[in-house]
Order: C-alpha cells, then sequence, then structure tokens
C-alpha cells in the first residue's frame, strides 16, 4: 500500500482495506508520510508501516504541492528498490492523489507484481470544482491526460462510487478493469448496535458535523442556519469536528455571528474507536456539501458513518448522495439554500416522530452495504491479481 497521507488515522479507508487484507491471510506493509512525532517504523494492528520524511502542508500553493508530491515518489521508488527484492510483493496498492504515484511501482511491475491504482477522488473533478475551473480547461485536460495514462499503467483500478465508475469508462478506462469499493463506515467501530446514544443530557438540541473542513463541503452554511435559529431554538447547539485549510475561515465567522455559546470546535486528533461515541451524542448529524462537478460525485463517508450510528441525517440534494440514499433515510434539502437547511432543522426539532424514522429507515443502507460484504469483494479482486501474478510469473 503506498499513500500520500499519515497511517493509520489519516487515511480510514487504507486502513480498512489493509485489514481486510491481514484478515485474508496477506502480509501488508504500508509506505506513508511521517509526521515528526512518528516513528520511521511501527507494527500497528499487523501492518508494517515504513514512513517516509515528507511533511504534508497543502498551504503552499500548487507548485510546492507539486514538489512535495515527487518527493514522495522518489522515496517511494528508492524504498521499494530495498524493499521488493525481500518482500516480493505480489500486488501494490497505490491510493491517489497524485494518480501519477503509480508509476513508483515501475520496477516491482517489471518484476510481474501487479498494481492496483485506487481513486479516492477523481483529480479532474476534485481540481476543477476546487478551482472553478471548466472541465475544458487546460489543467483540467492535463489532469485528464494524467488520470488516463496513471489507469492504463495500473492492472486494476478501483473507485469509490458507481458514478465515478462510469465516468472513468466514459473516460476511456475499459469496464472491466474498473471496480467499486465503497467507502462505508467500517461496522466494527461504527456500530449502532453497541454505541449507545446519549440524547438530551443537558436538554440541548445537539448538531453535529465532523470530517475535513474544506469550502466545498459547506460548514459554513451550519454556521449561517445556526445564526438564523439560535432565538427561535435557544436549547440550539453545533458541533463541528474536524480539521483542514478552512478552520480558520469558519472560526472568524462564527464570531462574526456571535456564536459563543452555539457553537464549539474540535479540532484534535481522536482515534477513530472513540469518534462513534463523540458523534452518537447528537441528536442530528447535517451534511450539507455544496454542488459542483467534484461534490456532485462523492458518496460522503461521514453520512454512512452518521447512519450507522443510526443518528438522523439533514444532507444536500447532490446526485451522489440521492443515488443511495431514498427519502426515508435522510432529511434532504436543495443544496446551498440556507434558508431549506433552516427548516429542516426546524422540522426535525419540532417532528421528533421523523427523527426516529430516519434513525430506523437508514438502517437499511448498512444492511445493504455492509463492510463485510464490500472486504469480501475487494479481498477477492486481490485474490484474483494474485493468481494472475503467479501464472504469469510461472510461464
Amino acid at each position: 500500500m503506498i499513500v500520500h497521507a499519515h497511517y493509520p488515522l489519516g487515511e480510514p479507508r487504507v486502513e480498512r482495506e489493509a485489514q481486510a487484507l491481514i484478515n485474508g491471510g496477506y502480509e501488508v506493509d504500508v509506505l506513508c508520510l511521517r509526521s515528526e512525532k512518528e516513528l520511521a517504523f511501527e507494527v500497528v494492528d499487523g501492518v508494517n508501516i515504513y514512513r517516509l520524511p515528507v511533511k504534508r502542508d497543502k498551504s503552499r500553493g500548487h507548485a510546492a504541492q507539486l514538489v512535495e508530491y515527487l518527493v514522495f515518489f522518489m522515496l517511494v521508488v528508492l524504498r521499494l528498490l530495498s524493499l521488493h527484492p525481500r518482500r516480493k510483493y505480489k500486488t501494490l496498492q497505490v491510493h491517489n492523489l497524485p494518480d501519477f504515484l503509480i508509476f513508483s511501482t515501475m520496477i516491482p511491475k517489471l518484476g510481474g507484481a501487479r498494481v492496483i491504482l485506487d481513486l479516492h477522488d477523481l483529480m479532474p473533478e476534485f481540481f476543477a470544482g476546487t478551482y472553478k475551473q471548466s472541465m475544458d480547461s487546460l489543467p483540467v485536460r492535463i489532469l485528464k491526460f494524467q488520470e488516463w495514462i496513471s489507469c492504463r499503467f495500473a492492472d486494476h483500478v478501483i473507485t469509490v462510487t458507481d458514478l465515478w465508475r462510469n465516468t472513468l469508462i466514459e473516460r476511456g478506462v475499459p469496464a472491466h478493469k474498473v471496480s467499486v469499493v465503497m467507502n462505508v463506515a467500517n461496522s466494527h467501530i461504527f456500530n449502532g448496535q453497541t454505541v449507545k446514544r446519549t440524547l438530551n443530557g443537558d436538554h440541548r438540541f445537539k448538531l453535529f458535523y465532523h470530517g475535513t473542513l474544506s469550502q466545498h463541503y459547506g460548514i459554513d452554511l451550519i454556521l449561517q442556519a445556526v445564526a438564523q435559529l439560535k432565538d427561535s431554538i435557544p436549547q440550539l447547539h453545533l458541533t463541528i469536528h474536524g480539521r483542514g485549510e478552512y478552520l480558520q475561515s469558519l472560526l472568524d465567522l462564527a464570531k462574526e455571528l456571535q456564536l459563543n455559546g452555539q457553537v464549539t470546535f474540535s479540532t484534535s486528533l481522536m482515534p477513530m474507536t472513540d469518534l462513534p461515541a463523540y458523534i452518537s451524542q447528537a441528536d442530528l448529524a447535517i451534511v450539507p456539501y455544496r454542488r459542483d462537478v467534484f461534490t456532485d460525485g462523492v458518496l460522503p463517508t461521514k453520512l454512512m458513518e452518521y447512519t450507522a450510528l443510526h443518528v438522523p441525517a439533514i444532507a444536500a440534494r447532490t446526485p451522489a448522495i440521492e443515488s443511495y440514499f431514498h427519502e426515508d433515510m435522510v432529511q434532504y434539502f436543495p443544496a446551498e439554500d440556507i434558508n431549506a437547511l433552516c427548516n429542516a432543522i426546524v422540522y426535525l426539532y419540532n417532528h421528533r416522530e421523523r427523527l426516529q424514522q430516519l434513525s430506523v429507515e437508514s438502517n437499511r443502507f448498512n444492511e445493504k452495504y455492509a463492510w463485510e460484504n464490500i472486504a469480501g469483494q475487494y479481498l477477492g479482486l486481490v485474490n484474483q491479481l494474485a493468481v494472475t501474478q503467479n501464472s504469469t510469473h510461472h510461464q
């Protein structure tokens, strides 16, 4: 596993897949970033973690971000030169961003190893949505080419939703070469049967959001909604748990809207195992994504974690969310419509039976898309690639 992120805290998807492989009898090495306080080598839950001395910093601009990617790329190449002769990898899985990190596996691939490209996000859409670029603009066309050639180099490509699988096929990736491994909640951690909800201990109506703090995700819309409702719902309180480049803007907005008594920001790193109990204190979770070419294809992991814990949720109506969640499972509102978001909060505050319905009905999603089933499909894919690697090697 190769990922330009921190492990295990930084990437739950990578951690889930690594554990699925461990449970399936594989040995797993992860090559990832290293912060100042982390060990260069560590074994966590059976996974061998090799951390490379690259510091992640999204605030330094495009050129510095590219240099960071390239430095990590070269360090991965060098580390694989020392590890592969000893470990003799059958399969290497590269997680984007960036897509071109897949080429760091060139030497093991030439030796017969199979290579998987795991597209957590589609880079062309991510760039276009973040920087308000047309999908036909030159930077986005360059990213499309980078994506195409990376997918061509890979033996198999996996992504997170059927919408993005279809997008990749439309851009020229053969259908048989693309699979979906959804980012569903880890049911061993996010489990409404084992994590008890603790509601109304302080008589507040508690809203909740967690995850990366980015302008994409519309967290500022919740702050504006709380500002409008704080007089009509005196007990209203919002907890925002997460970190990201948008944090200071949100802190400034909360101050401007005079929400000191209505909003709590939680920015400390929290072990994944502690998060469910924290979330379960909420009466209502909110997923207020803005709509753009990127978020239209994103199925938020946070929404799946809320439903796994039976926490009712309000969600912006986007194509990806709507394709997986029926009206009975979430309370929808038109994306970026603050008045509609306010109305949804007020409605659920006044109609607790609807809150209960959302809590119960959302479990249908959990039953259909259980991680145990998806992990089995993922393990089967890796097994199949390992089999073809062996047959090719013997030939």
